[in-house]
């Protein structure tokens, strides 16, 4: 069977005016994950990201730590839900939900685990770009284009819920436990899976063997 390394993309400019964008950190987790690969002689015979820039910037850090310079197909399938407007759409219908301006970041998580599950039960309205259901089939086409190439080994550079998703549409989980892989996603975390025409099967979750090291350890994010 043929392999996909799907990763999640580098820490992002969390509080930023662009959070679509790689932080200092980001930049040094993807560099660090193409040079694991180039040192255990991981090679990819195709390279695929979302059109997102924090996608593209991954991908682009990975082959520069690995050495590589493979043709980047952009695949909008990959891309992550609009978590802006889901939080305000949910925020909108709970308005005492909202946390304050200095509330720690886990404060954050919680109001977006509770606005993912309020999304996928419809209870937010339908003013949002795109549904529960469409997201989750979007990311399903994208898996089944994948399955469907002739490639034998893709890296594929994506966000968490994605991810989360993908696994959901694998492994049949409930929407509560899709949303809690979703949040303990570790940024450039691999997520190995096999795959050919017939469908996907899951070989490991969430990896960051790159920064494993006492040195590194400071470079485990989760945005």
């Amino acid at each position: 069977m043929a392999q996909l390394y799907l990763v999640r993309h580098g820490q992002a400019s969390f509080g930023a005016a662009d959070y679509d964008k790689l932080s200092d950190i980001g930049h040094k987790q993807s560099l660090l994950l193409g040079q694991y690969f180039a040192e255990r002689d991981i090679a990819f015979d195709s390279v695929v990201t979302g059109d997102m820039r924090r996608h593209k910037e991954t991908a682009a850090g990975i082959q520069k730590g690995g050495e590589t310079a493979i043709p980047v197909i952009t695949d909008s399938g990959w891309n992550e839900f609009d978590f802006d407007a889901v939080v305000s759409a949910y925020l909108a219908v709970n308005p005492l939900m909202r946390p304050a301006d200095d509330s720690p970041r886990s404060e954050f998580y919680r109001l977006l685990k509770s606005a993912m599950f309020a999304w996928s039960q419809q209870e937010i309205g339908n003013n949002l770009p795109e549904s529960w259901d469409q997201f989750t089939g979007r990311v399903a086409d994208a898996v089944e284009r994948i399955c469907a190439s002739d490639a034998k080994n893709v890296l594929v550079a994506s966000s968490g819920g994605a991810i989360a998703i993908t696994m959901m549409n694998m492994l049949a989980l409930t929407v509560d436990k899709t949303v809690n892989f979703n949040l303990q996603i570790k940024n450039t975390s691999i997520n190995h899976f096999f795959f050919n025409r017939e469908g996907i099967q899951l070989s490991s979750f969430n990896n960051v063997g790159h920064l494993d090291l006492p040195e590194h350890k400071s470079l485990i994010t989760y945005s």
